[in-house]
């Protein structure tokens, strides 16, 4: 077997409604770019990653230009040869960024093929921990007013869900507060609720903060601080009295590194299709396991649950705000609070390319 041909494209998704946070403002759409991988005994297999709305020409072209001459001809089940030799072809304008989205998308292509080959489905082939994995569910909403804060996590409840997260980082802490405190009270003492400031805090800001709302039991506050201060998550965590979630920013198992033996974050947050794809993805799950962590995911939660359910050190699926139910064939399926990895060959993200293609670029 052999690779044939390789197809990119790139669209741009209308969002339902839109949606903002306090570190990349409003969105209306987001960018999605697939790769097909087909192979010369006409097995194919699908992949893909997204932005929340810039980078992604430069991500498409990089995989049709660089990434996918260096592929073509070359056995698809080879994953770790092909991911190295995707890594080391384009390391010196790459080692993390764009150039781990490119490689995360065909990464993912390939374990798709592979798993449509055996007929296995991508969470068994990968070990099989458990197919049920406890999910939380939450929406970019630092703008909502309290109010259809609340008609968010009331619908969430009623589908189900058992773990809220909310956004964090108004110009006022005391709206914040005011925030979280009205969603604790919704959920009661039995649910589980995080919250997510999306990097907006200084070191200092961050403390005061984890301060405030530690009597609102968070079962984690994500992403308070630059990914880059490792010591200051560390100090946030350690002054400010909450578990800290982070790492959908980090794009290698190097920076991964880094954070894990540091042990500032309590839930390594790792991003299928940022960090090198499904091959990078269970190195750091692995690492994280030998430290005695358990690892939480950041998007595409159709493919993440897979993950999640592959290995034993998996903590909470993230429902994220960038759905595509609208544009695949089966939807992710959901019962008392707890995703269900599905049993279609690879990861069964089947796409409806017709209504896909309505919002293709290029």
């Amino acid at each position: 077997m052999v690779i044939k041909k390789v197809i990119t494209e790139y669209y741009q998704i209308p969002l339902p409604v839109t949606l903002s946070d306090s570190t990349h403002g409003t969105m209306e759409y987001f960018e999605l770019i697939t790769v097909q991988i087909h192979a010369d005994d006409g097995g194919m297999g699908v992949g893909y990653t997204y932005t929340p709305g810039t980078g992604g020409t430069a991500i498409h072209r990089l995989i049709e230009d660089d990434l996918a001459p260096l592929i073509i001809g070359s056995d698809p089940r080879r994953i770790e040869a092909l991911w190295n030799k995707m890594w080391w072809g384009i390391h010196y304008v790459g080692r993390s960024g764009i150039s781990s989205f490119a490689i995360s998308a065909i990464d993912i292509a390939l374990w798709d093929l592979k798993g449509r080959s055996v007929e296995e489905p991508l969470w068994r082939m990968l070990g099989g921990s458990n197919p049920e994995v406890d999910a939380y569910v939450g929406g970019i909403d630092l703008n909502f007013t309290i109010d259809e804060l609340c008609e968010q996590t009331n619908k969430n409840l009623a589908l189900g869900y058992k773990a809220i997260k909310i956004k964090a980082g108004r110009k006022r802490l005391s709206e914040d507060v005011e925030r979280v405190k009205a969603v604790r009270e919704l959920l009661g003492t039995d649910r589980r609720l995080m919250v997510d400031a999306n990097m907006k805090w200084t070191v200092d800001e961050a403390i005061r903060a984890a301060r405030a709302l530690a009597s609102y039991d968070l079962y984690w506050l994500e992403e308070p601080t630059i990914p880059e201060d490792v010591n200051g998550m560390g100090q946030i965590f350690k002054l400010g009295g909450i578990p800290i979630a982070a790492g959908e920013n980090l794009h290698s198992l190097n920076e991964f590194n880094d954070l894990i033996k540091s042990r500032a974050v309590l839930f390594p947050e790792i991003d299928v299709a940022n960090v090198g794809g499904i091959t990078a993805w269970l190195k750091v799950a692995h690492l994280a396991e030998a430290n005695n962590f358990n690892v939480t995911s950041h998007g595409v939660h159709d493919l993440s649950v897979h993950l999640l359910a592959a290995v034993h050190n998996s903590s909470y699926l993230e429902i994220h705000g960038f759905g595509l139910e609208r544009f695949t064939q089966q939807s992710l399926q959901i019962e008392n609070g707890a995703a269900i990895a599905p049993n279609l060959p690879g990861h069964g993200v089947n796409f409806n390319w017709d209504e896909l293609r309505k919002h293709r670029k290029a």
